[in-house]
């Protein structure tokens, strides 16, 4: 795949990062708990994936499921999880603060951004929920942030075209755009056509029946819509039509 283009994969396991790596993922957003949209991994985690894969990690920061406005307590949590995988090594780290009122939170920013040092820093999907992406993504670059990763304020990216469009146009190569949300082969090709952005986010995720032959159905350890017995894990060949359709884009 060429270097000018981009295919990070959303992972929390190890199985699923050497999968993604194998398919041909030229970037990892390693975090935990993609059933809920992904929190902060373990460094444990980060560690082992380092270990098993040769390739760009960049770690997702969410200390919690949720909104992205959050109390200092949980600011503090977050700005120690941004020192701690600084120091472990991370190439790059996915953030957001947003304030109650739609805005970003330019102020702890900049305290994560300074906590980070000179990383690869996306700006996550709490662009998604702000008030005013033109404003925010301006604000973005002013920061020095590299990426935002947008599904275009829907729920899919497909469905989001319209803002990626414009998104795409404003940044002029400023900062660059990264279509998450729904993403596959087939995906791909109708965001570039419409857009000709080259850069995707995607877990491209299948569900494994656990190996667990005794089940109950009395108990849920967490939310009732998940089953305990589903394991999600990247599917390779997911992974592998995005790539060749990614490598088949032309300017």
């Amino acid at each position: 795949m060429d270097d000018q283009y981009r295919l990070e994969a959303c992972v929390d396991s190890v199985a699923s990062a050497k999968i993604a790596v194998a398919a041909g993922a030229n970037r990892l957003e390693v975090c935990a708990n993609l059933m809920i949209g992904g929190t902060t991994p373990s460094l444990s985690l980060f560690h082992e994936i380092r270990k098993q894969v040769d390739t760009t990690l960049h770690v997702l920061l969410r200390p919690r499921f949720g909104d992205f406005c959050y109390s200092d307590e949980e600011f503090a949590v977050l700005l120690g999880e941004a020192e701690q995988f600084a120091a472990a090594g991370a190439d790059g780290a996915v953030i957001g603060v947003l304030l109650p009122d739609g805005s970003l939170d330019r102020e702890r920013m900049e305290h994560l951004l300074s906590a980070l040092g000179h990383r690869s820093i996306t700006l996550h999907r709490a662009f998604d929920v702000c008030q005013h992406p033109m404003v925010v993504m301006e604000q973005a670059i002013a920061l020095g942030i590299d990426t935002i990763l947008t599904s275009g304020q829907k729920n899919t990216a497909v469905e989001g075209i319209s803002l990626l469009r414009q998104l795409s146009t404003a940044a002029a190569g400023r900062i660059d755009i990264l279509a998450g949300s729904g993403i596959d082969a087939q995906a791909i090709e109708t965001i570039y056509q419409a857009t000709g952005i080259t850069s995707y986010h995607m877990s491209g995720k299948k569900i494994l029946d656990s190996q667990m032959t005794y089940r109950t159905t009395e108990v849920h350890m967490g939310l009732e819509a998940f089953s305990e017995y589903d394991i999600w894990q990247t599917d390779g060949q997911k992974i592998k039509d995005a790539v060749s359709k990614i490598s088949s884009l032309k300017h």
